[in-house]
């Protein structure tokens, strides 16, 4: 069976998990329209992780579907092969800014991230030309890459756009079907976030993957491609806060874990004035914070400025 596309992988793996929790042996799988909302996916899709669990003995047919056996491991795609390429360099340089190998003025080659994100240099490429239209890395002259910090003024026109689409994605959720699958994933979502709350001291650092996810699956509601790919800078500037001073990260990410369930409760309750005053309460807290951590960072750069000015201009012994 030839290579099936990311989006039918993504969408096979999620009706697998469906399966195994809702359908019995014996019965048949919903429609295809049904699957598709609950995969998230095109009909295309669908369709083409039928055919997989027909070849994988899952189903009787692609067309009566039904359900012969449980899925078992075997069934399921990888995970790291569902990212493209564009999602792996992504990722690692997000998370080599967030692991602060990689800080403002950090410089770096094509090769490097290609390593570190397993594509090559020409994914690699693509992924950094279509990035730097937003000014936080910049191509070198001489060759080679260089991240950049960014100002007070940047962060208030992203914390601006952001908050648009964050409250109109609320206002969308909000307005979605009860049988809606969105909704699964939302109760899957509080529990997460109850889970790293109640174990914060040892897993702090899994908070900006959650917290990527929670955006991302808000912003997945409005079904913009705009608001989604804007979500590239939401996670550097926000989720990775590669300037944000990592002393208080622990207590940052505890407050930030609270601020979401808050949103998601009351979400789960349907009441869409107390979700977006939640929400709009995560936003002002996140920029305010934000904000902080860019005086502080530029405060530092003065006076060690200002202390190297002075050893210059001591006299010689």
């Amino acid at each position: 069976m030839a290579r099936l596309p990311t989006v039918s992988r993504r969408s096979a793996n999620l009706l697998l998990d469906h399966i195994a929790e809702n359908i019995v042996v014996g019965e048949a799988l919903p429609t295809e329209h049904r699957l598709a909302a609950l995969a998230a996916g095109s009909r295309s899709a669908v369709r083409s992780a039928i055919a997989h669990f027909f070849a994988r003995g899952l189903i009787s047919g692609r067309k009566g579907r039904l359900l012969l056996r449980k899925p078992a491991p075997g069934d399921y795609f990888d995970v790291a092969d569902l990212q493209g390429g564009a999602e792996r360099v992504r990722q690692a340089l997000m998370e080599l800014i967030y692991q602060g190998d990689w800080l403002p003025g950090a410089e770096f080659t094509e090769a490097e991230l290609a390593r570190a994100a397993r594509v090559s240099t020409v994914s690699v490429r693509e992924f950094l030309i279509g990035f730097s239209r937003y000014g936080l890395i910049r191509k070198k002259p001489q060759g080679g890459w260089r991240l950049s910090a960014f100002d007070r003024a940047f962060a208030m026109e992203v914390a601006e756009v952001r908050q648009m689409f964050e409250l109109a994605a609320i206002e969308r959720f909000a307005a979605l079907a009860a049988g809606d699958p969105a909704l699964a994933a939302l109760g899957q979502l509080i529990v997460r976030h109850e889970q790293l709350a109640a174990g914060m001291a040892q897993r702090h650092q899994d908070f900006p993957a959650l917290d990527r996810d929670f955006h991302t699956f808000l912003i997945g509601c409005l079904e913009n491609r705009f608001a989604q790919d804007f979500y590239d800078i939401v996670s550097l500037v926000f989720h990775y806060h590669y300037q944000w001073d990592k002393a208080s990260e622990m207590a940052r990410n505890q407050h930030a874990v609270h601020e979401h369930l808050a949103i998601l409760q009351a979400l789960a309750r349907r009441d869409t004035a107390a979700a977006l005053a939640a929400m709009r309460a995560h936003l002002d807290s996140a920029r305010s914070t934000l904000l902080q951590s860019i005086h502080s960072r530029q405060l530092a750069f003065t006076n060690s400025a200002n202390d190297n000015n002075d050893l210059t201009q001591m006299p010689p012994r």
